[in-house]
């Protein structure tokens, strides 16, 4: 039976002896359990985060971002040309950073930095925060974690890469010393304008190296990483009004943190340090410099080197480029293409002048203009091959004295047609007459050089190898005995190659662009080989040059050696086809430099030029007003005098034809006699016209070649030799 008198309930007797529990109690229940459960989760928490710290390893790092800017120089070495770069950075040490830098970028992007274990726990709640909201992931990132994020991870914005960035970043923290961190941040952090680390940053946006930075420029590239793209001054007003408050907020900071005083804030508080105009990173390439920076590119390729080394090695590169002498060749051409464009009411654009100097003894590319603007036109047109017109007939010249011809030898000057040839070979309505060698080099004789190649046996691929043997290439020449008159293609640089070997009296250089490559620590990685071959005879390319000499003191070529107190072993030429002047030359070598001139025309350069436009009209000007600089303050050097040669070849010196109304045929290359006499040629366009102004038809004995015969075929002499 129940005891009533207690007064307890029913389901008293069925208790467990708990007392009852009321709101209160019930309130901390709940709380004594979440404790508990929060302690455990803690423990469980910490201990999931040791396992994955023990696991997690530092990545391999983002191979960009250990890339270095690649200078290169003109041949001083000490004016910049141009760089090459992945990513637009210099590396430098701490040391080299100003303190300012240093203290400014802590203040603004992580001030606890000097204290904290690489991570932020405030920061950390942020970017939780920000996860598991409905926006994207938000900063809170120190410094140290910034670093690893461009350093080691990607920019996604997710739960497992913010993760990654804070167990990479607690292990560089105790691998590194905090001083190791900040400078490889500095190194690597972008700030805008394709600039990488402080050096490029300095440069991009002030034209300084960093270790010059005042406090305001200091502070202003800081505040700029914050948000590279929108904070830069250059992009408008609304971005440098952006990046004054981010300047202050720093500034302000650097304060809080005693860094600065409030004088030195004061004093530049209310207004950003002035920002000059620079070129931007995406100019590197252009203008005319875009074509030699090409060919440096090209040439480390063929080094050796890596896309990875050139672009990102941090390698310093001084080239053979003379500033002096470029700046001189980019004003002689573009004077030329504003010349003729006036003479023939066009644009100048229409028209491509083109040089290329090299130094005859060892190759090295002193000068090159390609064109205005690489980025516009990649066309390099002092490497592209365009029919040289008489400019080749040294090719057959050195043929034919190797084959036993001498300078005193004489040929058919008149007109006169090969045999299965529709048309006849012309001198632009000039009939010589019988011409020496020497005299049909002077006045570019077309028909005596064909004369020439029809008296040697296989006389066209005699005047292949020659070209080939003077460091030419053959562009698809055809093996024809109107070889000389230079339908032939031939690019600038190879034509001043092939004069440079004449010079170096038969001895070839290969042309190269680089003098020396450094790496980071200024230990030399590449030179170029400088070994002269000789590949043209002693004594043929002696006499080839003498035979060249006249064509400038009394040929053709007089208008490039106005005012040059030097001698110059040269030729003109002009390739004229169906009517229209399609390109005019002039190649010309003093015993140090050899250069080539050539103006072509239209979208593809293979457009008429226009009326009255020789090789003396304006590419022998055109080299005259380079070489005049480009030779300044030189020793004036002479070629050696002609040497006795005799030779033993295929050619057989022919009997000296009568100039008379009846023009012989030449005998075309079998050997076989010439075909009926003509006595009217059908009239046709000159292959070669040469500038009918000029004195073509000038006697030579006002070069006379009666000079002391050089005999020993040795080195170049240095002693001026007296010339009539």
């Amino acid at each position: 039976m129940t005891d009533s008198s207690q007064g307890t309930p029913p389901s008293a007797s069925r208790s467990t002896g708990r007392k009852p529990r009321t709101p209160g109690r019930v309130v901390l229940s709940i709380l004594k359990w979440i404790v508990i459960v929060g302690v455990a989760l803690a423990v469980i928490g910490a201990g999931v985060f040791g396992v994955l710290y023990a696991r997690q390893g530092i990545p391999n790092p983002n191979t960009d971002f250990q890339t270095n800017l690649t200078s290169v120089y003109y041949a001083d070495g000490q004016e910049q040309m141009s760089t090459f770069a992945v990513q637009n950075r210099v590396s430098i040490p701490l040391s080299e950073m100003p303190q300012t830098v240093k203290q400014s970028v802590v203040a603004g992007e992580n001030e606890t930095f000097w204290e904290d274990p690489g991570i932020s726990i405030a920061g950390l709640m942020r970017a939780a925060a920000s996860l598991v909201g409905p926006k994207d992931a938000v900063g809170g990132s120190t410094i140290t974690q910034q670093y690893v994020k461009v350093m080691y991870l990607t920019q996604e914005k997710t739960f497992t890469r913010k993760l990654t960035e804070i167990l990479v970043a607690l292990k560089i923290g105790q691998e590194l010393s905090k001083e190791d961190i900040l400078e490889r941040y500095l190194n690597a952090v972008y700030f805008g304008r394709g600039a990488y680390g402080i050096q490029a940053a300095s440069q991009a946006y002030f034209g300084v190296d960093a270790k010059d930075l005042n406090l305001a420029q200091s502070v202003a590239l800081t505040a700029i990483i914050n948000s590279p793209n929108n904070l830069d001054p250059g992009r408008g007003e609304a971005q440098r009004r952006d990046l004054l408050e981010r300047y202050q907020y720093v500034l302000n900071q650097m304060v809080k943190l005693k860094y600065i005083t409030d004088d030195q804030r004061a004093q530049i508080y209310t207004a950003l340090p002035d920002f000059p105009a620079l070129d931007s990173a995406e100019s590197r390439w252009g203008g005319h410099k875009g074509h030699l920076l090409k060919m440096v590119q090209d040439e480390l390729k063929g080094a050796g080197f890596d896309d990875a080394q050139i672009q990102g090695g941090g390698l310093r590169i001084t080239t053979t480029i003379d500033k002096t002498m470029q700046d001189a060749a980019v004003s002689a051409a573009q004077d030329q293409a504003n010349r003729i464009a006036k003479a023939q009411n066009q644009d100048p654009n229409y028209y491509h002048p083109a040089i290329a100097s090299i130094d005859t003894g060892t190759g090295a590319i002193l000068a090159m203009y390609g064109g205005p603007n690489y980025t516009a036109d990649y066309t390099n047109y002092a490497t592209t091959p365009r029919a040289a017109g008489s400019t080749f007939k040294p090719w057959a010249l050195v043929a034919g004295l190797r084959d036993g011809a001498s300078l005193t030898d004489r040929f058919n000057g008149n007109t006169f047609t090969l045999k299965g040839e529709p048309k006849p070979i012309t001198n632009g309505g000039h009939n010589y007459g019988p011409v020496t060698l020497e005299k049909a080099t002077t006045s570019s004789i077309n028909t005596a050089y064909v004369d020439l190649v029809t008296q040697m046996k296989d006389g066209p691929q005699k005047v292949i190898q020659a070209a080939l043997d003077a460091g030419l290439t053959n562009n698809k020449w055809q093996a024809t005995a109107n070889i000389p008159l230079g339908s032939a293609e031939v690019s600038p640089l190879e034509a001043a190659r092939g004069f440079a070997t004449l010079a170096n009296e038969g001895r070839r250089t290969t042309p190269h662009i680089i003098a020396q490559v450094t790496d980071m620590k200024g230990q030399v990685v590449y030179s170029p080989t400088i070994n002269p071959e000789q590949t043209v005879e002693n004594d043929v390319s002696i006499n080839a040059v003498n035979a060249l000499l006249g064509v400038t003191q009394d040929g053709t070529g007089q208008a490039a050696v106005a005012g040059l107190k030097y001698e110059v072993a040269g030729k003109t030429g002009t390739n004229f086809s169906n009517g229209e002047t399609l390109a005019t030359w002039f190649v010309g070598a003093t015993r140090q430099i050899s250069t080539a001139f050539v103006l072509t025309a239209g979208p593809e350069a293979r457009s008429n030029l226009g009326r009255n436009t020789y090789g003396s009209t304006y590419s022998a000007v055109g080299w005259n007003a380079y070489m005049k600089v480009a030779m300044a303050g030189k020793d004036k050097i002479d070629f050696p005098a002609p040497v006795k040669q005799t030779r033993k070849g295929s050619f057989t010196a022919p009997p000296a034809p009568s100039p008379t109304a009846t023009v012989p045929t030449a005998a075309p290359m079998s050997g076989a006699q010439p075909t009926t006499p003509t006595t009217k040629p059908e009239p046709a366009d000159p292959v070669d016209p040469e500038d009918p102004t000029e004195p073509t038809d000038a006697p030579t004995s006002a070069r006379p070649t009666t000079r002391p015969t050089h005999t020993p075929p040795g080195k170049p002499t240095t002693t001026p030799t007296a010339r009539p």
